[in-house]
């Protein structure tokens, strides 16, 4: 395992993602639900430059699960930072899925 348990990339930066919700909102709040849980030091919340997914935003990354979130709205942010950045478990209804159009998206193996 890395320095922390979980480390959250929000994209802030880009064409879409700073118009499609206030992405420094997102992190604020997600830095706040950490540090009320008690992972201020276990859990890592980074601004982001762009991903090069532009449209499927707002977006974040949670690694070390490398997973990708799409359509992030501020209404999903209680429950990525509940169930996944804190209890492990991604949320599945907000996963950006393999296959999704993007420009540098790796396309899964077939």
């Amino acid at each position: 395992m890395g320095q922390y348990e979980r480390h959250v990339f929000v994209c802030t930066s880009g064409e879409t993602c700073p118009t499609q919700g206030d992405v420094e909102r997102y992190v604020q709040v997600l830095r706040a639900g950490a540090a009320a849980a008690g992972k201020r030091t276990d859990v890592r919340i980074n601004k982001a430059g762009c991903f090069s997914q532009c449209g499927h935003g707002p977006m974040l990354v949670v690694y070390p699960e490398n997973v990708w979130y799409g359509g992030v709205q501020e209404t999903d942010l209680p429950e990525i930072l509940e169930s996944h950045i804190l209890g492990g478990k991604p949320v599945a209804r907000l996963v950006y899925a393999p296959g999704v159009a993007g420009p540098n998206k790796r396309q899964e193996a077939r």
